[in-house]
């Protein structure tokens, strides 16, 4: 049976550039729909269909059901704008207007964005449903696994990265002798390695308890393990099957040269 049509949002980083790769080996139709001021063009893999303004929803969903597009997912890093920088059309005005004046955290604008493409008729998928492989695995990535001073740092983590992202605040937290030294903010989790990564500490980084799998799972890749071995980190924890993985050799290969581990953790 051949996979419907499928839509890729893109926004910054790798991410959209895998699926597309992805689409191609499965010999998967798609439509990239690119992101202006997010999207990377030399990391897409391929030229846009079209690019589009954050604002512009209405002539998103006007080409992707032009195109055939059936299911769309949404790919790669996206800065929450000022409303005031949005300029949005009719759609998007519409949106915000059903939202009835809402303080809504990323977790829940996310949930409200993926049931408005759901209205238009589209079905949004997850960038693991269409690249399973994404998933981080189980167990050490390398060849360097925790002590146990460490797994007591990352129970802390888990802990308190539940609690944060509980809270609809971030999903990664720093642990350092068993104290947690930095929370993950708006800015994201370079920001925190950059403001809270002192030697020794262990970043941990899970799900959400209420998140949506469909957007915005936790994602780390080789520029985050560079990161970290930078700032001292002696490692980085990931929930297991609830956090993407960006080239996993890559990021196998930077940790054991770092002389850093990289695990996947159960919630």
């Amino acid at each position: 049976m051949t996979a419907p049509k499928l839509g890729i949002v893109a926004g910054g980083g790798a991410l959209p550039g895998l699926l597309v790769g992805a689409c191609r080996d499965q010999g998967r139709d798609c439509f990239l729909l690119a992101l202006k001021g997010f999207a990377e063009p030399e990391k897409l893999g391929r030229e846009p269909d079209a690019w589009l303004r954050l604002g512009d929803a209405g002539s998103g969903f006007a080409l992707m059901r032009g195109a055939g597009v059936a299911e769309i997912v949404m790919a790669g890093t996206v800065k929450r704008p000022k409303l005031s920088d949005l300029r949005p059309d009719l759609k998007t005005a519409a949106f915000f207007a059903r939202m009835a004046g809402r303080l809504l955290g990323d977790d829940g604008l996310l949930r409200a964005l993926i049931d408005e493409i759901e209205r238009e008729g589209f079905t949004v998928v997850g960038a693991h449903d269409v690249l399973a492989s994404l998933l981080a695995p189980a167990g050490v990535f390398g060849v360097i696994a925790p002590d146990a001073a460490a797994e007591r740092d990352i129970a802390v983590g888990k802990s308190a990265a539940h609690d944060h992202g509980r809270a609809d605040l971030g999903q990664a937290v720093i642990v350092h002798d068993g104290e947690v030294i930095g929370r993950e903010k708006v800015e994201g989790t370079a920001a925190l390695i950059a403001e809270a990564g002192k030697p020794g500490a262990i970043l941990v980084k899970m799900q959400k308890p209420q998140q949506d799998r469909r957007a915005d799972l936790p994602t780390i890749g080789p520029d985050t393990v560079t990161q970290a071995a930078a700032a001292g980190l002696r490692g980085i924890a990931v929930q297991a099957g609830g956090c993407l993985v960006i080239d996993l050799p890559d990021v196998r290969a930077r940790a054991d040269a770092a002389g850093i581990f990289v695990v996947g953790v159960t919630p």
